[in-house]
C-alpha cells in the first residue's frame, strides 16, 4: 500500500491509484472505530423517528434528532468551507447550509462535472439496517438492567437516553462512509482516462452492466474483506494495561462490520462509479467523443470537456 499523502493541495496526481487506494485503506479503520464507539449505545431508535422529539418541533424543526444533529454539525462544516472539497458531500441539502466564512482552496479540477450524490441512500441504509445490527448488544445490556428495575415489555428495550453522544458518533460514521463511497468517483476518472476507449461505447449504449464488469475486481474485492474482517477483531478486543488482549468478548459486532461493506458500501461505490460514467461524456463534442473512443486520452482528468 502507498503511503503517499492524500492532500488535495499537496499531491501532484490525485487520480493516481494508490494514492486513492491508500485513502480508501484509511477510511476503513475510521468507519470500524466509529463503529466501536456507537456499539456501546443502545439503539435510541426515538432519535432517527421524524417528529419524535417536542423540542424540535417547537423551534420548527420537523424531522429527526440525527437530521437537526445533521444539520446543525454541517452548519459550521460548511463554515469552515468542509464542502468545498472535491471529496465532501453533505446529507443536508447544500442549499440549506451557510456559505463559507473563508475563500475557497483553489483545488485541482480532477473530476468531471456531475450530480451523483447517493447520501439519502447511504442515511438509510445506516439507520434502518446498521445501527439496529451494531447496538444489539447494547441494546439487550440495557434491557437486562430495566428489567432488573421492574420495567417490563416494549419499556425495556432500546432507549437508553444518550441522544447526544450517539448523534455524535452516528454524524461521524455517516460521513466517513459518504467519503469511502464517493471515492468512487476518482477511481472511475482514473480508470476512465487510462482507457477512454474501453468505456465510451458503453456510455453511449448505455450498458450499466458492461461498465460495472470493467470497474470490478473480485480479486480487490476479496482481499478487502478480509483485510477488513482482520482489523475488526483486533480493533474490537480489550487490552490490558501491559497490551495484551484480554480475550473478553468483542467490542462489536465483527460479522456485522464486514457485511455493512460487503452487502452495502462495495455495491453502493458501484453504483456511485457506473453513474459518474454515465455522466462522463455529458456536454462533449461529437469529435471529442469520437477521439476519446480511438483512445486519444485528455491531459487531466477534465480537460477533454473544454
Amino acid at each position: 500500500m502507498s503511503n503517499k499523502l492524500f492532500n488535495f493541495t499537496l499531491h501532484s496526481n490525485p487520480l493516481d491509484l494508490d494514492v486513492i487506494r491508500g485513502i480508501l485503506t484509511r477510511l476503513e479503520d475510521t468507519i470500524i472505530f466509529a463503529l466501536i464507539e456507537r456499539a456501546q449505545f443502545a439503539h435510541n431508535p426515538k432519535a432517527y423517528e421524524r417528529g419524535a422529539f417536542q423540542e424540535l418541533k417547537d423551534i420548527g424543526f420537523d424531522k429527526s434528532w440525527l437530521e437537526w444533529f445533521l444539520k446543525e454539525t454541517e452548519s459550521f462544516q460548511a463554515k469552515a468551507r468542509r464542502f468545498t472539497s472535491l471529496d465532501e458531500y453533505p446529507f443536508t441539502p447544500i442549499a440549506e447550509l451557510p456559505a463559507p466564512v473563508l475563500k475557497s482552496v483553489p483545488y485541482p479540477e480532477v473530476l468531471y462535472p456531475n450530480k451523483v450524490n447517493v447520501n439519502p441512500s447511504i442515511y438509510s441504509f445506516y439507520v434502518r439496517h446498521i445501527v439496529p445490527r451494531i447496538t444489539r448488544q447494547a441494546t439487550l445490556t440495557l434491557s437486562a438492567l430495566k428489567r432488573a428495575k421492574g420495567v417490563k415489555g416494549d419499556d425495556e428495550y432500546e432507549d437508553d437516553g444518550n441522544y447526544g453522544s450517539a448523534a455524535t458518533i452516528d454524524v461521524e460514521v455517516l460521513q466517513a462512509i459518504s467519503k469511502r463511497v464517493h471515492y468512487g468517483k476518482f477511481v472511475s476518472e482514473s480508470k476512465f482516462i487510462d482507457n477512454p476507449a474501453a468505456f465510451v461505447p458503453h456510455i453511449l449504449k448505455p450498458n450499466r452492466e458492461a461498465l460495472e464488469a470493467l470497474i470490478t475486481k473480485p480479486e480487490v474485492e476479496r482481499k478487502l474483506l478480509q483485510r477488513l474482517r482482520k482489523k475488526a477483531l483486533v480493533y474490537a478486543q480489550d487490552f490490558a494495561p501491559d497490551g495484551e488482549p484480554r480475550g473478553d468478548a468483542a467490542k462489536i459486532d465483527v460479522d456485522g462490520v464486514v457485511e455493512l461493506y460487503e452487502s452495502y458500501i462495495i455495491p453502493l461505490t458501484k453504483e456511485v462509479e457506473v453513474d459518474y460514467l454515465l455522466a462522463r461524456l455529458d456536454g462533449l463534442s461529437q469529435q471529442q467523443i469520437d477521439d476519446l473512443a480511438k483512445g486519444k486520452a485528455a491531459i487531466n482528468g477534465i480537460a477533454d470537456r473544454k
